[in-house]
C-alpha cells in the first residue's frame, strides 16, 4: 500500500504530492524538518549536483531539484521504496537518475563530483557502518561539498570521519541532522 503524506515544500514543483510506502521500511523526513534543513543549506542548492543515498521516497533529492539543483542521483535498494521513488520522480517531472542497489557498492564505483549529499540510512545501520559510508563518500564531494546525515535524536555524531568535519548539528523532535563539509574547507 502507498500513502501520500508529503509534498515538495518550495521551488518550481512546490505543493506536488509525494507518495510513500506504508509500513516501517521507510521513514521520510517530515515537511517541517525538510523545510528547516533547506533553509539552512539554501546557498548550496542552486546549480548543484545532488546525491540522495538511501533515497527512500526521494523527497530530499526532489526538493533540491525543485529549488534549483541541476541533477540528482537517487540510490535505493528496497523494491517497494524504489516503486514510490520512481513514481515521485515522474510526478515532480524534474529528472533524476535512479540507482537500484546497495549504497556502499554504488560509492565504490561512483565518479562524482557531488555538491550536496543526503545520507539517510535506516536507524538500524550502526554508527561504524555509517562512518565507513561517509568515508567512501568524502572523495566524491566537491571541495565546497556538504553531506547531510539524518539520524535518531539523542545519537552522538561520530568522533572522526576521514576527510570530513562536522560543521553543524540540529535536532528536530525525534530527528537529528549532522552537516559535514570537506576537511580542508574548514
Amino acid at each position: 500500500m502507498v500513502v501520500s503524506l508529503m509534498r515538495i515544500i518550495a521551488g518550481v514543483a512546490r505543493s506536488r504530492r509525494l507518495v510513500s510506502p506504508s509500513g516501517l521500511t521507510t521513514r521520510p523526513m517530515t515537511d517541517r524538518v525538510r523545510e528547516s534543513l533547506f533553509a539552512s543549506i539554501a546557498a548550496w542548492i542552486p546549480d548543484s549536483v545532488v546525491l540522495d543515498l538511501y533515497a527512500g521516497t526521494g523527497a530530499m533529492g526532489l526538493e533540491a531539484l525543485s529549488r534549483g539543483a541541476t541533477a540528482a542521483t537517487f540510490v535505493e535498494r528496497d523494491r517497494v521504496a524504489l516503486n514510490a521513488l520512481r513514481q515521485n520522480i515522474e510526478t515532480v517531472d524534474l529528472g533524476g537518475s535512479v540507482i537500484s542497489g546497495d549504497v556502499d557498492a554504488f560509492l565504490a564505483r561512483a565518479r562524482g563530483p557531488f555538491d550536496v549529499a543526503f545520507v539517510d540510512p535506516p536507524y538500524a545501520v550502526p554508527l561504524p557502518s555509517l562512518v565507513e559510508t561517509l568515508q567512501k563518500l568524502s572523495p566524491l564531494l566537491t571541495e565546497e561539498g556538504i553531506a547531510i546525515v539524518h539520524r535518531r535524536a539523542g545519537e552522538d555524531p561520530p568522533d572522526a570521519v576521514a576527510g570530513l568535519v562536522l560543521v553543524d548539528e540540529r535536532s528536530y523532535g525525534s530527528a537529528v541532522l549532522w552537516r559535514y563539509a570537506k576537511e580542508q574547507t574548514w
